[in-house]
Order: C-alpha cells, then sequence, then structure tokens
C-alpha cells in the first residue's frame, strides 16, 4: 500500500476509515521483518500520525489497529525517532495502563475489563517491548518515567490475570533489567523485584511449600505444565537471571536466593506441555533454570538435595539426588545435540562442576554416572558412547570456552588429582588443562576434599602396567618393523640413519 496516501488519510479520515486502511496494511505486511531503506522517512512520518490517532479520544478497536501497525513499522529501528521520545512513549505507557511512576499518576489504571480493552493493552505492551529493545532513546525514556515501577505494581496486583497481560508484563521487565543497569539497581533494591517474581513463580508454576524450601513433589499422575504458563514462567525466569547477576550478602537475600532454588529444583522435576513436536518446551524451561541456578550463589545448592528419600540414600549420606540425575540427562542430551555448545551445554557444566567442587554428596554421586570404576582399558578413552567418553571428546574442542568446561568438570570429579584424572582421560587429553593449571609435572588442584579413597578394579589393576598413559588405554602390540628385512636390507637401513643423523648434526 501507499504509506503516502495512509498518512494523507490518518490527518482527516474518521475511525472506521482508518481501522479499514491500516487492517489492509497490517494484512499484507504482518511478517514483513526487513524494510525497503528508501520508505525510512515515509515510514518515520507514519509512525508519528499513528501517534497523534493514539493521542486522541478514539475507540479501543482504533486503538488497537493503530498500535498493530506501530508494532509492524516498531521492527524498524531506523524509524523509531517519533516514538523513542518522551511524549511518544508516554503514549504508548498510557495505553498499556502503565502510565505513572514518574507522571505521579496511578501505575495501574484500574482492570482491564473487556476483550477490546485487554487487546489494546497487550498490543501497546508489544509496542514497548519493540521500541525498548531497538531504541536507546526509548530505553533512557523508560527508565526515566519509570515504566519498572508500573510493571511491578501490575505484575503484584495480578499476578494471576490475564495470560498475553501477564507475559508481555514480563517481557518488557526482562528488556529493561537487561539493557539498563541503572533500572536493574532500581528493581533490585528498591522495587524488591527478586521476592516480587519468585512470587510470580510461585503462582505460576503452583508450588506448595511443605518445609522452609521444601515444595511439594510433583504428581506423576498429574498433567504437564500448560505452555501459556510455562511461556510467563521463562520470562520470569530470564527477568531474575538478570537480576542475581551481582551477590547478595544480607540474611533476607539469602532467604530469597535460597527460596528461587528450591522453586529450579520443582521446575526441574516438571514436564511441560508441548504442542510443537519440533520444539522441547520442556528442555527450554530447564534451560532457563539452569541459568538462573548457575548466578546463585554455591551455598545455596545444598537445598537441590536436601529432600527426603523415600527408603532413604545411605550411600549419599540421605541426600534426595533426582534432581543430580535430571541436570545429567540435561547435560547429556546437550552433548549428543552436537551444536551450540557454548550457550547450551557450559551453564550446565559449570553448575556442576561448582556443585561437585563444594558439595561432597553431588561429586560422590556424579562420579558414579560420570566415571565408573574402570573395566574396559583396552579402548581409547574418547572412543565411546557413555558420559565419559562423550566428556573426553570434549576436552580436545576447537572452542576453548567449552574445552575448559568439559576438562574442569572431570577434574573436580577426580578431586583435582591429576593422576586420577589422567587415568580416566590420558595424558594428550588432558594436556590443555594440566598447562593451564601448571601441573604438566603432576600435582593435585587447590580445592580440598575429602580423604574418601577411589577403588580400582581388578581389570584395571592387572592392566595398568601396560596402559600407554598418552592415550589412556592398553595398545595392542605394534609389530617389529624389521622383523621381516634380510640382513642387507637392515645394512642399507642402519647406513640411511647415521646419513640422516650426519645431516642434522652439520
Amino acid at each position: 500500500m501507499d504509506l503516502n496516501s495512509i498518512q494523507l488519510q490518518l490527518e482527516t479520515a474518521n475511525e472506521e476509515d482508518i481501522e479499514r486502511l491500516l487492517h489492509q496494511y497490517n494484512g499484507e505486511n504482518n511478517l514483513t521483518f526487513t524494510f525497503d531503506p528508501k520508505g525510512e522517512d515515509l515510514r518515520s512520518r507514519l509512525c508519528q500520525g499513528l501517534l497523534t490517532v493514539l493521542g486522541r479520544q478514539v475507540g479501543p478497536r482504533c486503538q488497537s489497529t493503530c498500535l498493530e501497525t506501530l508494532r509492524i513499522l516498531s521492527r524498524d529501528k531506523r524509524v523509531l525517532g517519533p516514538v523513542g521520545t518522551r511524549e511518544g512513549m508516554l503514549v504508548l505507557a498510557g495505553l498499556a495502563r502503565l502510565r505513572g511512576g514518574a507522571e505521579g499518576g496511578d501505575s495501574l489504571q484500574g482492570e482491564v475489563q473487556t476483550e477490546e480493552k485487554e487487546r489494546v493493552v497487550v498490543e501497546a505492551l508489544k509496542c514497548l517491548c519493540n521500541v525498548v529493545f531497538n531504541s536507546a532513546a526509548a530505553q533512557q525514556v523508560g527508565a526515566d518515567v519509570q515504566l519498572a515501577r508500573g510493571l511491578c505494581v501490575r505484575l503484584h496486583a495480578a499476578r494471576t490475570g490475564r495470560h498475553e497481560v501477564g507475559l508481555f508484563s514480563l517481557r518488557l521487565l526482562f528488556l529493561l533489567s537487561a539493557l539498563r543497569p541503572d533500572v536493574r539497581g532500581a528493581l533490585r533494591r528498591e522495587l524488591r523485584a527478586v521476592g516480587l517474581l519468585t512470587e510470580v513463580l510461585e503462582c505460576t508454576l503452583d508450588v506448595r511449600w511443605v518445609g522452609p524450601y521444601e515444595a511439594a513433589p510433583p504428581d506423576p499422575q498429574a498433567l504437564p505444565i500448560p505452555a501459556e504458563d510455562n511461556e510467563r514462567a521463562m520470562e520470569a525466569l530470564k527477568a531474575l537471571f538478570n537480576l542475581t547477576l551481582s551477590d547478595t550478602s544480607d540474611k533476607d537475600g539469602d532467604h530469597q536466593l535460597r527460596l528461587i532454588t528450591a522453586i529450579m529444583r520443582h521446575l526441574l522435576m516438571l514436564k511441560t506441555q508441548t504442542e510443537d513436536k519440533t520444539e522441547d518446551k520442556t528442555e527450554e524451561a530447564h534451560s532457563h533454570a539452569i541459568n538462573l541456578l548457575s548466578n546463585l550463589p554455591v551455598s545455596c545448592l545444598d537445598v537441590l538435595i536436601d529432600v527426603p528419600v523415600q527408603g532413604g540414600q545411605e550411600e549419599y549420606s540421605g541426600k534426595n539426588m533426582d534432581v543430580v540425575q535430571v541436570l545429567l540427562d540435561f547435560m547429556e542430551k546437550r552433548i549428543d545435540k552436537g551444536a551450540n555448545y557454548k550457550e547450551g551445554l557450559t551453564p550446565v557444566l559449570s553448575l556442576l562442576t561448582e556443585g561437585s567442587r563444594y558439595h561432597r554428596e553431588i561429586r560422590r554421586y556424579i562420579k558414579t554416572q560420570v566415571l565408573p570404576p574402570l573395566k574396559e582399558v583396552k579402548v581409547r578413552p574418547e572412543i565411546g558412547s557413555t558420559v565419559r567418553n562423550k566428556l573426553v571428546r570434549l576436552m580436545t574442542h576447537v572452542d576453548m570456552g567449552v574445552k575448559q568446561s568439559a576438562a574442569e568438570f572431570l577434574f573436580v570429579l577426580c578431586k583435582e588429582n591429576v593422576d586420577n584424572l589422567l587415568k580416566y582421560t590420558g595424558y594428550g587429553n588432558a594436556a590443555g588443562l594440566l598447562v593451564a593449571r601448571g601441573l604438566l609435572a603432576g600435582g593435585r588442584g587447590e580445592t580440598k576434599y575429602s580423604d574418601d579413597e577411589d577403588s580400582d578394579t581388578e581389570e584395571y589393576k592387572s592392566a595398568k602396567p601396560f596402559i600407554n598413559p598418552i592415550t589412556g588405554h592398553v595398545e595392542e602390540p605394534m609389530p617389529n618393523p624389521i622383523e621381516e628385512m634380510t640382513e642387507e636390507q637392515k645394512e642399507y637401513e642402519a647406513q640411511e640413519l647415521v646419513n640422516m643423523f650426519d645431516k642434522l648434526s652439520r
């Protein structure tokens, strides 16, 4: 459609004509994400025209249609000049019912009462998400007019409200906390958003407490988490990740972080409803939970295993290792994907490494699963389909971060004992870690571990003298190359060797 004609009619047409015109434009451009640079000026003027219409007293249907058009245009960061101003942002914030904060008004101007009004709020929130993401000026204005305060008031007042309103409120809060360090600090200190988002997760995931940091276990017969609840939970997890990037040392902060750890344990034991078979929403939710756990102090991780076990597990001091097994399964699944290791695998490796370093029971359990007593010593440690084989292969990965994460994980499982590590990996695979740690000559790392001894299998003890320390396995005897040579051939090869030494010395 001709943007010039749309712009002209916005100034003179009535509401019905504006709706009809924009509805056609929206239908044609709903899936447009790249725009012709030649039309930037026209699109920028159209943004201004839409804001002018939205500033007038028009009906909800006209408002939502205008906002839908503005949402499409806001995908182009080069035309957001009119929208990223204080006036433009206040128009959108008012339509999203967030206007307030610095303006001195009520941050939540009444509840959404009709489906049409809700549509306006949702479209305005979507526009704000796009504009804040694409415009540094809009981010500054959003901080100035205290959008985050309005969002917190909304989330506090309506934790179980309409799905899309809650979803895009959480998404906008995530964007503001990610892009503005000052907003992140205000959310944490003044607005108590960590506690608020924790409550949002409790409601969304239907957490029922049976102890100080113990949620009631999910019913095995219960249905998976509904897809909409899972979407909101993931947005809350992403926002919490931003807010927990800095340490909290006060007593109340420690309680809050341990509460979050308990909720993450609950989430890791849940399944999520998946409508699209190509996407695993359970894995995605678990990924966000793991990212958040990686931010928390390692002292909080005992909450993951301080849950009663039916019948008890004396081997691990009665600690419940169910969630640790979930993390191990997640790790192996990410390894098997064979791609995106840096973002997909290193967070869970880091979490398991730190958990193993500081919690003896976690380390002992993981070692039994990843590095069981050696029996097969005739195959190189990187060859095979066990978790150990997969991790050893990663020790020579081209990505330095992935390589270091895998090597550090195995090193900690071996209590940072070089000889123990070499037994499972071979010197060649471990060389990178040992160089970085200054342990090429052997020894131990700096962390102190318990004195429980590792027991070797009879198979390993009998084969140990024959294991090649470089490759980490018993090699087949190599054939003698001079066995089938005649005496003349041997003399010739000896003379060639002398000649080579002579050239080398010269």
